[in-house]
């Protein structure tokens, strides 16, 4: 299975100020850090759902600069697997690096949450200790407890809470409006993370009389994809009220094909006619919420989850003290839910990463 998040999983985001061609090199030392140097660097295997990945280049981002600062330029290695959107491969890697018993410490964006459990079991027998992040690991998608036994810690968004905090949003937004039309928006139903996502996204919203759902588009986290589909939802479906998306590139394709539409989206959403929902915090969509052209957005903060998980798995080696569970939810900078209210009180702010 492959995976995108809030895969968050999608597939082709550039990370602001990163070169995300860095960061495909096999090895590498973090700059110098003012920490103390320990005798003995600790080595690291940071396993990417994909190397190639905006979002996973954030989280690793985020991972390499706690390590800077924690352990200095000498203090730690890492070496970064690209899983290329592959379970197989990333399964491979995990085991590969079980047998091999050259790392102190893990951190994973899983492809297969379900499916790489057994390989990251055998990673923690060997002795490494392993932190996922973007999912649970384990078939048990609402809790950020520990399902593999000896997992040092898990640092994710949980897809039922962001999920019903934006449908929460829409129901409150179509409140005067019968009926009120939603076009969803989802990265792939065949991922258990987005199919949780859409169940309860239907299960919130159908609740209210006057909502109707009358349309299902699969962005496959990926801009041109979206696009198509809008379009072809648009020739079914020429008026809706909402636009409700797990995801920021599906929501950047649909508003190409709805400006192309002929849709002035801004003028519509400053008179209460569109309602225009994101998920990921991409700069893009923090640009669209300031300028008028998105309504609001569930965002994912990746660079602060990259540092929150290298910071247990760091404490957990040294013997410190560490979270086993951190919900991504309420562990960003600002809110979870954007809207362009929220960041006027935020001016500085644009995004953890682009897509």
């Amino acid at each position: 299975m492959k995976a995108p998040t809030s895969r968050s999983q999608p597939r082709h985001w550039v990370l602001v100020a990163f070169c995300v061609g860095a960061i495909g090199l096999s090895a590498f030392r973090g700059p110098a850090g003012a920490a103390a140097q320990s005798a003995k660097p600790l080595r690291f295997a940071f396993f990417a759902a994909s190397s190639q990945n905006g979002f996973d280049a954030a989280i690793y981002q985020g991972a390499k600069q706690e390590a800077d600062k924690l352990l200095g330029s000498n203090g730690y290695q890492m070496r970064l697997f690209d899983g290329q959107f592959s379970a197989t491969t990333q399964y491979n890697q995990v085991q590969s690096a079980a047998a091999a018993k050259q790392y102190d410490g893990a951190i994973i964006e899983p492809n297969d949450n379900v499916g790489i459990a057994p390989a990251v079991k055998q990673a923690i027998a060997a002795g490494i200790k392993f932190c996922t992040t973007l999912f649970p690991i384990g078939p048990n998608m609402y809790t950020l407890q520990p399902q593999v036994p000896g997992l040092t810690c898990t640092a994710a968004n949980p897809p039922a809470p962001g999920a019903t905090a934006q449908a929460q949003q829409v129901v409150q937004w179509c409140a005067n409006i019968k009926p009120c039309t939603v076009v969803i928006f989802i990265g792939q139903l065949q991922f258990p993370f987005d199919k949780l996502r859409y169940d309860t996204y239907v299960n919130v919203l159908h609740k209210h009389s006057n909502i109707q759902i009358i349309a299902t588009g699969q962005g496959n986290y990926d801009r041109g994809t979206s696009l198509k589909a809008m379009t072809d939802i648009l020739q079914a479906h020429p008026h809706f009220n909402v636009l409700l998306s797990n995801a920021d590139q599906h929501v950047e394709g649909a508003l190409i094909a709805l400006k192309s539409a002929g849709w002035n989206v801004k003028s519509l959403i400053a008179k209460h006619q569109l309602y225009v929902m994101g998920g990921g915090g991409t700069t893009e969509a923090v640009a669209g919420l300031r300028n008028g052209t998105w309504s609001a957005d569930l965002t994912y903060y990746p660079v602060t989850n990259g540092q929150l998980a290298m910071l247990q798995l760091i404490h957990a080696l040294q013997g410190k003290p560490y979270s086993k569970a951190i919900n991504m939810d309420k562990a960003g900078p600002l809110p979870l839910i954007l809207t362009k209210r929220v960041l006027a009180s935020h001016p500085t702010f644009t995004g953890q990463w682009s897509g």
